[in-house]
């Protein structure tokens, strides 16, 4: 028995790295092609990714908007979570159910309804619309991820906090928000990954400066290359480092 666990444990995990461990390899190929054979290791594409201007513009872009784009979804989603769970208001239920509805939608739906909301009101398209896109496929993410991580304790520590004096505004910021850091950290970088990486919306509702992901469409339209490998994992290597990073701290803090 404990054989098979282990056999499905490694097939598990080679189901979902053994792409990623391709990706990686190949980008350090000395050919053009990222194909089998490996024709010797260098590290010529990462110098061309990394002295590519539109390249890394594009990931600038990527990370401002997704960054931004989820500090505004975690903020919304937080506040409405906490009015939820706090406050008995008269059809609770089909609010939470309205707003976590997005999460059920396909991106290129939303993309497609954002875009005919903007050409109707005279809203140009940027990294702006982009990021107002990804706060709406976000925002349903952390409203679910707060909204469940809210119990008695919270409640309990926020109701002393207000027989003490502290207003709503002191007990959100210093209790509340504090108490619930592992739920908001974990709500965010999710965010941050969906965004970092979401093609359909970036693509639609950006013109000149464009994200990382519809820059690297753009590359593959060209056709293959080794360069497309070694920017896909440079983007992987700073995912892990920032999963790595928020396990050390702070759910081990939490802990």
């Amino acid at each position: 028995m404990r054989a098979l666990t282990w056999a499905y444990m490694a097939a598990l995990y080679a189901f979902i790295f053994l792409p990623v461990a391709v990706l990686v390899t190949f980008s350090f190929q000395d050919g053009r092609l990222p194909v089998p054979p490996l024709q010797g290791v260098s590290l010529r594409w990462y110098e061309t990714v990394l002295s590519d201007r539109n390249l890394m513009a594009a990931l600038v872009n990527s990370l401002g908007v997704a960054v931004l784009s989820s500090t505004v979804a975690l903020i919304l989603g937080f506040l409405a979570a906490h009015a939820l769970a706090r406050v008995r208001l008269p059809g609770s239920v089909v609010m939470r159910g309205l707003l976590i509805a997005p999460m059920t939608v396909s991106y290129l739906i939303i993309a497609l309804g954002l875009l005919t909301v903007f050409n109707q009101t005279g809203i140009r398209l940027s990294l702006v619309t982009a990021g107002i896109g990804h706060v709406v496929i976000n925002l349903p993410l952390c409203f679910a991820i707060t909204y469940a991580a809210m119990g008695d304790q919270q409640r309990n520590a926020e109701r002393a906090a207000r027989d003490l004096g502290a207003s709503d505004w002191q007990v959100l910021a210093h209790v509340s928000a504090p108490m619930l850091a592992p739920a908001l950290a974990a709500a965010f970088f999710l965010s941050v990954t969906f965004s970092w990486d979401e093609f359909i919306i970036a693509f639609l509702l950006t013109r000149f400066d464009v994200t990382l992901p519809v820059e690297i469409w753009s590359m593959l339209r060209s056709g293959l290359s080794p360069a497309t490998n070694a920017i896909g994992s440079l983007v992987f290597l700073v995912s892990v480092s920032l999963v790595i990073a928020l396990e050390l701290t702070i759910f081990r803090r939490a802990r």
